[in-house]
């Protein structure tokens, strides 16, 4: 009788390594497929290598995402809002060749520059601009419509 059990107990653990055999080689070819032609490494360095790849992306991510912030904070200060207003400021003299531009950034921080053209010539004129409002002058009613202008022009 312990013959039979220890002969059974073989055959048991023999079907038992055949198995284990069988599926380890059915992982190891379809590992094997997926890496041909990719690399003659293996699996296991063609993953590490997947790794180090990954954590240098990452890496790269941040520094660009830091970055974009930094340009989309810098860009704020960067002209964004143009208005122009063409008129005339004289009767005695033709058409709207006088003009205000308006030059601001999304703060409406900027400028505001008149050309008053008139028989005698063309005279410029330049005002800071800070959140909407002339700094040093008053804006005169051409100016603010200019300044609307480019307010509402993005």
């Amino acid at each position: 009788m312990p013959t039979n059990f220890l002969f059974l107990s073989i055959a048991v653990i023999f079907v038992w390594l055949v198995t284990l055999s069988f599926f380890f080689a059915r992982i190891l070819s379809h590992y094997n497929r997926i890496t041909k032609g990719v690399s003659n490494k293996s699996l296991k360095t063609v993953l590490e290598e997947l790794l180090q790849e990954t954590e240098i992306n990452k890496k790269d991510i941040d520094y660009l995402k830091q970055y974009s912030l930094k340009l989309e904070k810098d860009g704020l200060l960067h002209i964004q809002k143009v208005g122009l207003l063409r008129f005339n400021p004289f009767k005695d003299t033709g058409g709207d060749q006088s003009f205000i531009l308006s030059l601001v950034d999304d703060n409406d921080t900027g400028v505001v520059i008149s050309a008053l053209y008139s028989r005698s010539g063309t005279r410029w004129y330049a005002k800071k601009i800070r959140n909407g409002k002339g700094v040093e002058y008053d804006l005169s009613e051409e100016e603010k419509k200019a300044l609307s202008e480019s307010q509402t022009a993005k």
